[in-house]
C-alpha cells in the first residue's frame, strides 16, 4: 500500500515562495509514489484544522511547505503523537530547518529527505497547551520581532536587522523574575530568551550550546548593557561568539517560570502570550525528517 502524507502549504510565505515551492517539490513526492494530501488554509486556524483532520484520518506524516511559523502551527498538531514532521523550507528565517541542516533554496532536495524518511526525536518546549521549537523572546528580541512582524521592507534577515536599530532609540532595560527549578533570580536584562534550539530571527544564535534532544531548555540573560555595547555585540550573535560578554548569563533547567509587567512573548516568530509564563521541556515530544 502506497504512503500517503499531507502537504500542508502557507503560499504567502516568503513573499509567494511558499506557492513556488510547493510547485517544486509536489511532482517530486507524487514521483515517488507517495499519496499527497495538497492542503492550503485560508488563514492560520483553517490550516490548523486541516493538518489535525489529516492526522486524525492516519497519515502517516505532516510536510509543511513554509516557514518557522507553519512549523509552529504543525508542531501543535504532531507533539506526543509520534507521526513525524517534514519540512520544505520556504519561510524568512527559517531556523528550524537550519537546526536539521535542510536544504533552504532547493525545495526539490527538501522533499528528498521526506522520501527518505529517516527520522530524529526531538524535544519541544510547553507552556499550557501550546508548543514552541525554537526560542521564546521576552524583552528586547521581542519587540524588535513585533516590529518586524509589521515591515514591508527590506527582505529577509536584514528587516530584523533594521527593526533592531529603530527599537534601540527608546528601548529601556526590564525587571524579570525568574524560577529556575525552584531556584529565583530577579534581574534587570535586555532580555531573557528560553530555548529548546540555538537560535531564532534568521540565525541569530542566542541560546548558543542548547541541544534539542536532552530534555533541557536553555534560559539565557542578556543583562543591562549600554546601548552602544548591545549594538556592537548584536553580530556577534550570528556566530554564538556572544556568550563571552559579561552580560551573558545561561542556565539550563527542565522548567522555568519567567514574569515581567507588560511583556508580550513571541516563540518560533509568533506572538506566543503575556508574562508571567511558565515553560517546561517535554522530550522526545516530536519527530522529524532529517
Amino acid at each position: 500500500m502506497a504512503r500517503e502524507i499531507a502537504l500542508l502549504t502557507n503560499p504567502t510565505s516568503g513573499k509567494g515562495k511558499g506557492a513556488r515551492y510547493r510547485e517544486a517539490a509536489l511532482p517530486r513526492l507524487r514521483d515517488a509514489g507517495l499519496v499527497v494530501r495538497n492542503l492550503e488554509g485560508r488563514d492560520a486556524d483553517e490550516a490548523l484544522d486541516l493538518a489535525k483532520a489529516s492526522v486524525t484520518d492516519g497519515v502517516e506524516a505532516l510536510v509543511v511547505c513554509g516557514g518557522d511559523g507553519l512549523v509552529h502551527l504543525a508542531a501543535q498538531v504532531l507533539a506526543g503523537t509520534g507521526v513525524p514532521l517534514g519540512i520544505i523550507p520556504a519561510g524568512t528565517g527559517n531556523d528550524v530547518a537550519r537546526y536539521f541542516d535542510l536544504p533552504r533554496k532547493d525545495p526539490v532536495a527538501a522533499a528528498d529527505r521526506v522520501i527518505a524518511s529517516r527520522t530524529r526525536t526531538v524535544d519541544l518546549a510547553r507552556a499550557g497547551s501550546r508548543y514552541f521549537v525554537t526560542v521564546l523572546a521576552a524583552g528586547f528580541d521581542a519587540i524588535v520581532n513585533e516590529r518586524a512582524n509589521e515591515m514591508t521592507w527590506p527582505r529577509g534577515q536584514m528587516r530584523y536587522n533594521v527593526a533592531t536599530l529603530l527599537e534601540l532609540r527608546t528601548f529601556r532595560p526590564m525587571s524579570f523574575t525568574l524560577d529556575l527549578d525552584g531556584v529565583e533570580l530577579k534581574r534587570d536584562a535586555m532580555l531573557v530568551a528560553v530555548g529548546n534550539g540555538t537560535s531564532y530571527g534568521g540565525g541569530l544564535r542566542i541560546t548558543e550550546g542548547a541541544l534539542l534532544d536532552d530534555g533541557l531548555l536553555d534560559v539565557v540573560i542578556i543583562n543591562t548593557m549600554t546601548k552602544p555595547k548591545l549594538i556592537r555585540t548584536y553580530p556577534k550573535l550570528f556566530s554564538g561568539t556572544h556568550t563571552g560578554e559579561p552580560e551573558y548569563e545561561h542556565h539550563r533547567v527542565r522548567s522555568v517560570t519567567v514574569a515581567s509587567a507588560g511583556v508580550v512573548t513571541y516563540a518560533d516568530g509568533e506572538r506566543f502570550g503575556e508574562l508571567p509564563m511558565t515553560i517546561t521541556c517535554e522530550p522526545g515530544a516530536l519527530a522529524v525528517f532529517a
